[in-house]
């Protein structure tokens, strides 16, 4: 498989593409307020929490052009607190923190912090949580985007804060969405092992019970609701069977959407995923987990596609594609971190890789 790193603005490189060149893309922005690159015009060091927004729905209406039909967007996004910009980076470390870090990579001069200013007119008060996360999601729903999924990253081992008044932030946000109604989605290739419980639960012979006396002098009727008749299936996110009829529940086990037979004792992933951060000691700054990278690829890219990360970073995109079996584009606007990611990429895949 090919992995290319464009080095660039990702507003000026996307312009390059041609239009649905690309079968997925899985990527993190700049978190607002929370890191400097050293260059003028930067996403994340917007004056307002509302031009941060408009300038990534403005992007990703260049990544929608290049994005295939039945393409899907996976958009991991961390947020702020007014004040002081508390983001955390991927890592679970606060915002100031990791612009201190950022900045010891030489590439790029020091620019002043913006820690602790709060937009006039924006409605923040101090302490107010921005809620980034969600202004440009629903942003993209309006500008035509479909937003299929909220899927929440939990951190098993975040950062302690400093905070006595609400809780430790151990999680993340990483949006589904999609540019058309129907798309590529392969449900089996990330489904999850069913639980013990679950599938003792439904071996149970249910209409072979009799009825129970909770109440004296009344005895229940037999265990009807999960006997016969249509039933969700355990994989189908809420999809039916259709015109099938259940002697008991370990049919229902092996009952799969379109009643095709599952026999792997598997159900469709869930919309929580506890993935521990995972730190690159190569890079200044925290990356994204590989293990948070491969269900989006495996889920949204067919294999021999092509994934799409307009914010290169340290290349974990790229490696993971390939890894799966899919070439990647990244763009990467520190030629500091596309050397980084380069060297990654092409010690991972060996001297059998393309790395361009």
């Amino acid at each position: 498989m090919t992995v290319s790193i464009l080095i660039g603005d990702c507003r000026e490189v996307l312009k390059t593409l041609p239009d649905q060149s690309v079968h997925c893309v899985v990527t993190s922005p700049p978190y607002f307020g929370l890191r400097d690159y050293g260059v003028d015009g930067q996403m994340g060091l917007e004056p307002t929490p509302a031009e941060f927004v408009q300038g990534i729905v403005d992007l990703f209406r260049d990544v929608r052009r290049v994005l295939c039909n039945n393409g899907t967007l996976w958009l991991n996004l961390g947020d702020s607190y007014a004040g002081s910009w508390g983001a955390q980076g991927r890592n679970g470390q606060m915002a100031e923190r990791c612009v201190v870090q950022a900045r010891s990579i030489d590439a790029h001069p020091q620019k002043a912090s913006r820690t602790g200013a709060i937009p006039e007119g924006s409605g923040l008060k101090p302490k107010d949580l921005i809620g980034i996360p969600w202004r440009v999601a629903l942003a993209l729903q309006a500008d035509g985007w479909y937003l299929r999924q909220d899927i929440i990253w939990a951190k098993p081992n975040p950062m302690p804060e400093s905070v006595t008044d609400r809780c430790t932030k151990s999680h993340e946000y990483l949006f589904l969405l999609s540019k058309s109604e129907r798309y590529h989605f392969d449900a089996e290739a990330i489904a999850e092992p069913l639980a013990d419980a679950s599938i003792a639960r439904l071996a149970q012979d249910v209409e072979g019970q009799a009825g129970s006396d909770r109440v004296p002098g009344k005895t229940n009727g037999r265990m009807k609701a999960v006997a016969k008749g249509n039933r969700k299936t355990f994989r189908g996110g809420g999809v039916y069977t259709q015109g099938r009829s259940f002697d008991n529940g370990a049919a229902a086990c092996n009952d799969s959407v379109g009643n095709e037979p599952n026999e792997r004792g598997t159900r469709n992933k869930r919309s929580v995923w506890s993935i521990a951060t995972q730190p690159f000691k190569e890079a200044h700054f925290a990356t994204f987990p590989p293990a948070l990278v491969e269900p989006c690829i495996l889920a949204g890219c067919p294999v021999g596609g092509t994934v799409l990360d307009p914010f290169g970073g340290a290349g974990t995109t790229g490696l993971v594609a390939d890894r799966l079996g899919r070439n990647a584009t990244l763009i990467e606007l520190n030629p500091a971190y596309a050397d980084l990611a380069r060297n990654r990429i092409q010690d991972d895949v060996g001297m059998f890789g393309a790395v361009a």
